[in-house]
């Protein structure tokens, strides 16, 4: 056991180093504004840290979004391929991973942001948890630092302390309650405004939208359950994070929604009103050039007098 927490701690010291950097960056700032020892300080030190991290992660971000509006125009073709391979699971497989290879996408890049999230929320846990329990540093944050840290209180109320660990603090039990009621919150807005503004009516249904709908109930309850062994600081690194994702998304939807989509209706309605020509919905377009041609009558040239006596003369004169 403990090999493998050496080999833990060996890969975590990275992520140390550079969390504990920008943490202790942001403390020297704030510590000046209202106090080295106070927890407004250490908060919006972790506030600064949150930014920090999702600036960098805005790239994936914006792969993420493009996947996720990708599967959402492969469903079509998904249910067609499900129709047709339904019966053999092997070949339905193959066909579906080879439509999202020739589609440029991958179901799996959708989680990227979350996934690469999780060593960093972990760190920051760790290094907080670490401060709170012990006293002890982690990276470049000081013992000294980290003892100032444990002991900081933000309206009177620690933010090293857990909801399970208030040991009767009403003030600990509210402050985290309410935290962790954000985080339920802006996780469960943010999964539900991508479903209601940014899928069309064709990917509600399948297995995808049936994942989309479980991660809308399940996500929310997860972090909620975790979420009370969680110290204050690190809810408020996760609950502005959320903010930041629903901010972030919310632009990005209003911006370049995905064709057919409530989202894209509403921007043409609001480019209407600009003046702006309105963009080109795809479907629709789709759905134009897959209809039949219709053939229309082609009037005849109009002739002058002496052009019609010109072409029926001969033909008088026919015996």
């Amino acid at each position: 056991m403990s090999f493998i927490g050496s080999i833990g701690s060996f890969i975590m010291q990275p992520l140390y180093y550079a969390i504990s950097v920008v943490l202790v960056g942001f403390h020297t700032v704030f510590g000046k504004l209202f106090g080295e020892a106070s927890g407004a300080a250490w908060a919006l030190s972790i506030v600064g840290l949150t930014i920090v991290i999702r600036a960098a992660l805005i790239p994936l971000f914006v792969k993420q979004i493009k996947a996720s509006r990708n599967m959402q125009l492969l469903q079509p073709q998904v249910k067609e391929l499900q129709k047709k391979y339904g019966h053999d699971r092997e070949k339905l497989a193959q066909e579906t991973m080879a439509l999202y290879k020739d589609a440029g996408t991958n179901p799996f890049a959708s989680c990227m942001p979350i996934l690469l999230q999780m060593p960093i929320f972990l760190a920051l846990f760790r290094l907080l948890d670490h401060a709170a329990k012990r006293g002890d540093g982690r990276g470049i944050l000081s013992d000294e630092k980290a003892t100032q840290f444990a002991h900081s209180e933000l309206f009177g109320v620690q933010i090293s302390k857990t909801f399970i660990g208030a040991d009767g603090d009403t003030g600990v039990m509210i402050m985290a309650a309410f935290f962790v009621l954000a985080m339920l919150v802006t996780t469960f807005t943010t999964q539900r405004q991508l479903m209601t503004k940014n899928m069309p009516e064709s990917a509600m249904t399948g297995p995808y939208a049936q994942q989309q709908k479980m991660l809308l109930y399940v996500l929310p309850v997860v972090f909620a359950v975790g979420g009370v062994a969680f110290p204050i600081g690190v809810l408020i690194y996760w609950t502005v994070s959320n903010l930041w994702t629903m901010g972030q998304q919310f632009y990005v939807i209003r911006r370049n929604p995905a064709p057919g989509t409530p989202a894209f209706k509403a921007k043409q309605q609001r480019d209407q009103r600009k003046g702006i020509a309105p963009s080109a919905d795809p479907s629709a377009a789709t759905a134009t050039e897959e209809a039949p041609p219709t053939h229309q009558r082609v009037q005849p040239k109009r002739q002058s007098k002496s052009q019609r006596k010109k072409n029926t003369g001969p033909n008088k004169n026919n015996p």
